[in-house]
């Protein structure tokens, strides 16, 4: 069976069509791809005319309500702004949950924004395909139940698991704000739990990504999931240092500096 994969923003109509276009035209072999909004509007023009621009014809793309998929179960579902985010965190039965947060090229007065966003989108698709063909020869079946909870044993990477559970994916700089740790200290947990097979990382730019192993068990994600939905004190904290974070990378900020990144990059290898 193929991997079921659920792209979702608010109005169903640009961002998340486009994901869908996308990663079904590169990849339709390989994963179920569907879209929904949580207020589903008509396909914006521009994202049909951006997407024919690329070579991709949007057949088939229709706006769909959240509510049509509710009672079904996907491995992977990948928001695409805020509100989206917050709405299917509690989700019961999903499989990991991602945040892919674009600026909606609806609201933009750059006549490029559709252009500009699909280009975004494309990129964070092609890592997707090669992520999980990655994961495929790296599976998390070693992983037992003993070296799992050894893993949650440490606060910091309980916490750190917790938040990427509930961020979809965070950058170092981002967990050593959280959790007012220092950079390398947060470097080696990370290390410790991507070595394990908990977590995946990826590189872009100056910055380092860490974001749940796609093919983690089932069992252990549902531990994860309820220790996050029965410990909110524990992540409370360091959910409001997040949010005042002004200079996230995925905002365009620089919290990270190239030292950090460089250091951290020689921590995980």
């Amino acid at each position: 069976m193929k991997p079921r994969v659920l792209f979702l923003c608010t109005a169903n109509s640009a961002r998340s069509q486009i994901a869908e276009a996308l990663l079904r035209d590169q990849a339709g072999d390989r994963f179920d791809v569907f879209s929904a909004g949580s207020s589903p509007q008509s396909i914006s023009p521009g994202a049909l005319e951006a997407l024919r621009s690329h070579g991709v014809e949007p057949e088939g793309l229709e706006p769909k309500a959240i509510e049509t998929f509710r009672d079904q179960r996907f491995d992977y579902i990948i928001t695409l702004c805020s509100r989206a985010q917050q709405e299917c965190q509690n989700w019961p039965g999903h499989g990991v949950v991602m945040n892919w947060d674009y600026d909606d090229p609806r609201e933009s007065s750059d006549p490029r924004a559709y252009i500009k966003t699909l280009h975004a989108i494309n990129e964070r698709i092609k890592l997707f395909i090669e992520l999980n063909s990655k994961a495929g020869s790296n599976l998390t079946g070693s992983l037992g139940a003993v070296e799992f909870y050894k893993a949650l044993a440490d606060e910091i990477r309980l916490t750190s698991l917790l938040l990427i559970l509930q961020q979809g994916e965070l950058c170092v700089c981002e967990l050593t704000c959280a959790l007012e740790q220092s950079q390398p200290k947060i470097s080696r947990h990370l290390a410790q739990l991507r070595k394990s097979g908990l977590l995946l990382d990826r590189r872009q730019g100056q910055w380092v990504y860490y974001r749940l192993h796609p093919l983690l068990n089932d069992w252990m994600l549902r531990v994860l999931q309820e220790t996050a939905e029965h410990s909110p004190a524990l992540l409370a904290s360091a959910n409001e240092r997040l949010e005042q974070m002004t200079d996230r990378p995925a905002n365009g900020g620089s919290a990270c500096t190239p030292s950090e990144s460089t250091s951290d990059t020689s921590k995980a290898d």
